[in-house]
């Protein structure tokens, strides 16, 4: 293109002026004289009106985790205001013991430690402390209702037996300590040179052999007065009888359905009974207790009266008592030559699983699924002392062998027949 010719013509825009609103007003001209109907239908079809038919659809609110976290402090924040808390630092302290707390942090003051329990409270709410105060008062009453016995009015028959019982255990005490007096007189070095002599011994003790004594738990055990027997009872309701070094089965006795807790020999079998005469005693968890000879696999009779399990049955050193121990929460007492019940004694709070006499026949304890022992006078039947300190149940208990609770150095020398084996207790505890 030459610079002669000239350049094209640009089209310019066209501004209107005025207004609008004489359309304005025939477009509502025309909306007026037309039916509403018409304008709403004119709507919908055009899609600018949705008409819905009827449904509709609840909104939920939508909580996130981190706001209900803070709404729930929030609240918290706002109990613990509403919260009473005592300015003393004792009860302070009292309070988050009672709630199981420390009772006071490192570095942290009674300001703090009022707050901390205000904290705690607003958390577990102050209805906890209350209901802390209530068990601890609970406990404390539980445990002063252990601690207290039951003494019963009982038959002429009990009183004849307690005078034959302290004429019966007296001479046996005195026999006892005048035998402690005498082996005091021996000189330390000679009971020193015994003890040694004996420990020696112990030392070489070993395995003499095994034998699988049942197809159940074998739940007690005890050697015959003279040591060449051994007696067991077993879950399956079955005793047998053993011959002792070789484990030969020597009878089995039948007559129990259920567990038996235990079988004991009388202190004078294999001494001076006869195999005919009634040589041993078992219990069961049915209640059942029966008596047995050495020379059948039968019971020779059956001692009635318990409604629960009997857990132990003990033989008095002068064989003329029995004694048996029921989770009815007593204990009892039975005379075999008068073949009654002569004494039915309570004082535990649960069952009573064990019962042992004290070697001179004055006294017995008992032990009991309340974690607690109790000692009692058999000559006065009141319980002379009360065991404490186990923080669960009692399973076994027994009184030592001397009959004077520590064995002096020296007491049965090793070549005393009625050593280890022949006093034993048949539960494994050697004097």
């Amino acid at each position: 293109m030459s610079d002669d010719e000239e350049a094209p013509l640009v089209k310019k825009t066209r501004i209107f002026y005025g207004s609008l609103e004489e359309k304005e007003r025939e477009r509502l001209g025309r909306e007026a004289s037309g039916s509403g109907k018409d304008s709403v239908k004119a709507g919908i079809e055009a899609g600018n009106i949705n008409i819905s038919s009827g449904e509709s659809l609840e909104l939920e609110e939508r909580v996130t985790e981190r706001q209900s976290e803070v709404l729930a402090d929030f609240e918290r924040r706002k109990r613990a205001r509403q919260i009473t808390v005592s300015t003393d630092d004792a009860e302070v302290k009292a309070c988050l013991r009672a709630l199981r707390e420390p009772i006071t942090l490192f570095g942290e003051g009674p300001a703090e430690r009022r707050e901390r329990l205000r904290n705690i409270l607003s958390v577990v709410g102050p209805d906890a402390l209350k209901k802390s105060k209530k068990d601890d008062e609970k406990s404390k009453r539980s445990q002063e209702e252990c601690q207290q016995t039951w003494y019963h009015e009982g038959p002429t028959t009990l009183k004849e037996a307690r005078l034959w019982l302290a004429r019966y255990s007296l001479p046996r005490a005195v026999k006892r300590l005048e035998d402690a007096r005498a082996h005091r007189e021996i000189p330390e070095s000679t009971r020193t040179v015994r003890t040694q002599e004996l420990h020696k011994t112990l030392r070489n003790l070993n395995n003499f052999c095994s034998q699988i004594g049942d197809d159940r738990p074998i739940s007690f055990c005890q050697f015959s007065p003279n040591s060449k027997m051994l007696v067991t009872a077993s879950w399956s309701g079955l005793c047998k009888l053993w011959n002792v070094p070789d484990c030969t089965l020597v009878r089995t006795l039948r007559g129990h359905n259920t567990h038996v807790g235990a079988i004991c020999f009388h202190p004078q079998a294999t001494l001076t009974l006869e195999d005919s005469d009634v040589n041993m005693a078992s219990c069961a968890a049915d209640g059942s207790v029966k008596l047995w000879s050495l020379d059948s696999d039968v019971p020779v009779a059956d001692i009635e009266g318990h409604s629960m399990r009997v857990a132990r049955v003990a033989w008095h050193p002068s064989g003329r008592f029995l004694g048996t121990t029921c989770y009815d929460n007593s204990w009892r007492l039975w005379d075999l030559e008068a073949q009654e019940e002569i004494l039915h004694q309570e004082g535990h709070s649960k069952g009573v699983h064990d019962m042992q006499f004290h070697p001179d026949g004055s006294l017995a304890a008992t032990g009991g699924l309340d974690s607690f022992g109790r000692i009692w006078d058999l000559r006065t039947g009141r319980c002379v002392m009360f065991l404490e300190g186990h923080l669960k149940e009692i399973y076994s208990i027994d009184f030592s062998p001397n009959g004077q609770g520590v064995d002096p150095p020296g007491l049965v020398p090793p070549e005393d027949p009625g050593g280890p084996r022949g006093k034993g207790d048949g539960r494994g505890h050697v004097p």
